[in-house]
């Protein structure tokens, strides 16, 4: 009977966070590094990722910065046939990479904006999962982590924005983050067979420093737990899913949002 601290343990396994560079990616390729994987950083901008991955080497953790597009099927590839030929083996993809563009009020958005938030989201969601996938059918198994959003489940009160300058997301990311969480169901169901695990880890509010602080405060007083959430919040839910503490878990949206989807 396993130890509970050795179902997190992670050595010898290897890891991919698209967006692994900034914000929320760099907590989740900390968290695998900290647990013992070896980590590949990538994202379009290579150079951040490097920077972030000095930064976890310097922290004994086994990490490398990678280039890659995650909207170009063939630079995922790549990446992940260039993985698998260094380290042997894609123990765990998580698909981070996505964004936001600005976009005005549904009445007035641009179709073009739509498509690109689909693109950037739920495009590189599939593209990432579908190429993790067939490395992982070949070796045996795996696991796949998703990032959703607390707007693929739920709209948002227009209202919170008055005033602060800060736009809220485009209608076009609450369509592909919502996409981004059935499309994990669809995958758990359809990979379970060989051994891989999907499953979407959905962030709350987590602002980024750059928010005005009365939006920062608006989100607050909204929070059934009274403040808002950082990029180390997701820790604890990374550790699970991604671990072997995680092996019968799968289609599961995992909600990480201080209460906010519960109002």
């Amino acid at each position: 009977m396993p130890r509970v601290q050795d179902l997190f343990d992670m050595s010898g396994r290897v890891a991919i966070v698209t967006g692994g560079g900034t914000h929320l990616g760099t907590s989740i390729s900390e968290t695998l590094g900290e647990l013992g994987a070896t980590v590949v950083l990538a994202s379009r901008r290579r150079s951040v990722c490097d920077e972030a991955a000095a930064a976890l080497r310097e922290r004994g953790i086994d990490a490398h910065g990678a280039g890659c597009d995650a909207t170009e099927e063939a630079e995922v590839q790549r990446l992940i046939d260039s993985v698998v030929s260094r380290h042997g083996r894609l123990d765990v993809m998580v698909c981070n990479a996505g964004g936001s563009p600005a976009d005005d009020d549904t009445p007035h958005a641009d179709i073009a904006r739509f498509r690109e938030s689909l693109a950037m989201n739920l495009d590189t969601t599939f593209i990432c999962a579908q190429a993790a996938a067939r490395a992982m059918i070949a070796q045996g198994g795996g696991k796949i982590i998703t990032v959703g959003s607390t707007h693929g489940i739920m709209g948002t009160d227009k209202r919170l924005y008055e005033d602060t300058g800060h736009k809220r997301s485009s209608i076009g990311y609450f369509a592909a983050k919502g996409g981004v969480v059935n499309l994990t169901r669809a995958l758990a169901a359809e990979l379970g067979e060989h051994n891989i695990n999907v499953n979407c880890l959905s962030p709350g509010q987590m602002p980024k420093p750059t928010v005005m602080p009365e939006m920062v405060e608006r989100m607050r007083l909204r929070q059934p737990i009274r403040r808002t959430g950082s990029p180390q919040d997701l820790k604890g839910a990374v550790a699970l899913l991604a671990s072997p503490a995680g092996d019968w878990i799968t289609g599961l949206n995992l909600l990480v949002d201080g209460g906010w989807s519960v109002i």
